[in-house]
């Protein structure tokens, strides 16, 4: 099988396994309780969304695309920009049951919009090799929540410390702060039409 992968989905698989160290960094966190191990899981996010441009682009520059490298970009992406957020949101803190709840709708709707993308793109694209335009916005867009996080970390504003506090609602936690996290899964399941670069 690796033989033939395509130099772009090496690039794919990179962006994946940033994720995957994202993920790694975080349980790391939550074993040690370093703060360098949050840096770290934040840091990766970058690179997975560099590596995420730059398979698209090593693809159309080399004409070289396959529906195994679609779907390859697809599980990467999952990986690296919806599993990994909630699960640094989390080491940081959001771990009330309303939290959890907020982090699996939104990686729900990360892995939603992509199946969506992906059975729509040959309709988006109107006859060519490229969309014109994406249905709700790019699972990508985590990387803003990640900032956010890093921030906080930054801040020290972890755990109990978190920014806007906890509210107990039937008796179980729910960080406010956990609330960008539904806006953005509800902003990508959307229908919103934002226009591809």
């Amino acid at each position: 099988m690796i033989r033939e992968f395509q130099l772009a989905d090496w690039f794919t698989l990179s962006n994946a396994l940033c994720g995957v160290g994202a993920l790694f960094s975080a349980m790391t966190y939550l074993q040690t309780a370093e703060t360098a191990h949050l840096y770290i899981a934040c840091g990766l996010m970058p690179f997975a969304l560099l590596f995420d441009v730059l398979d698209g682009r090593i693809a159309r520059w080399r004409q070289k695309s396959s529906a195994m490298g679609r779907e390859l970009d697809s599980l990467a992406d999952v990986i690296s920009f919806g599993v990994a957020p909630a699960a640094i949101a989390y080491a940081c803190g959001m771990q009330g049951l309303f939290d959890r709840i907020v982090l699996l709708f939104f990686v729900a709707s990360g892995v939603s919009r992509l199946a969506r993308y992906n059975v729509t793109a040959e309709e988006l694209s109107e006859g060519g090799d490229k969309v014109k335009y994406f249905e709700g916005t790019p699972i990508p867009t985590s990387l803003f929540l990640v900032i956010v996080l890093a921030l906080a970390v930054w801040q020290g504003a972890l755990g109990s410390q978190l920014w806007l506090g906890v509210l107990f609602i039937g008796g179980f936690q729910l960080h406010p702060l956990t609330l960008m996290f539904a806006l953005s899964g509800s902003l990508m399941i959307s229908r919103i039409r934002i226009p591809k670069l």
